[in-house]
């Protein structure tokens, strides 16, 4: 994971880890010397973030949601697999009867509070690094970022390919030039950058047993 972010992470640059779950992420982003804003929602994860980062100057925790306006949403919430807890239905519709998700429950539910990634360069400085994963939202969240930064990253699900490509697109008219992917939780990127248009063919060959993983863009 280091070795990863390494590539797009500096000693003392910022990042936004949004989704940080309990915080893995944050964990390598601090290894590599950065300030850490860690944007999570969920009441159980913020309670972990804050026992593990709540004393380091480093590390700034938002309990919020990201998304495409400041607003309140309903947060369809799995019990037993908290990290695909999601603000998106379709998400949740997508899952539904798909290989690899059947066991998979959005029993409860909470609304949380939702700001945007501009709100948060506004607040905090303008990050060298977004990692973005919110189960269905990322284009919700990169429509909220008015500007580029140097590097971001998106989770894609292979049970909505439609929201990854929003996202290419996106990425691609805020003037990012170059794209890679890691499957899973690889930790590897596929292999040569490539285009906007070149990206979304990979996405869009990919089996559906792929079934996740990040695309990574950059501006240069």
């Amino acid at each position: 994971m280091d070795r990863l972010y390494g590539n797009f992470v500096r000693p003392g640059d910022l990042v936004f880890d949004v989704g940080a779950h309990v915080g893995d992420r944050v964990a390598s982003f601090c290894r590599l010397g950065a300030r850490v804003v860690a944007v999570e929602p969920q009441q159980p994860m913020l309670k972990t973030l804050r026992l593990l980062y709540g004393r380091r100057l480093s590390v700034a925790i938002e309990p919020v949601a990201v998304g495409a306006a400041a607003s309140k949403s309903r947060m369809l919430i799995n019990p037993e697999n908290p990290t695909v807890s999601t603000l998106s239905p379709a998400f949740v519709a997508a899952a539904q009867g798909a290989p690899g998700w059947e066991a998979q429950s959005w029993s409860e539910n909470a609304i949380v509070e939702i700001t945007t990634l501009d709100a948060l360069v506004a607040k905090h400085g303008g990050p060298a690094f977004i990692k973005i994963d919110v189960e269905g939202l990322e284009a919700e969240a990169l429509a909220g970022l008015s500007s580029a930064v140097p590097a971001l990253s998106f989770e894609f699900t292979t049970i909505q390919r439609d929201v990854a490509l929003l996202c290419i697109e996106r990425c691609a008219a805020m003037g990012f030039t170059r794209f890679n992917a890691a499957l899973g939780e690889s930790q590897e990127l596929v292999g040569d950058w490539r285009t906007a248009n070149e990206i979304t063919h990979w996405l869009n060959q990919l089996p559906q047993s792929a079934n996740s993983g990040d695309i990574y863009a950059v501006l240069h």
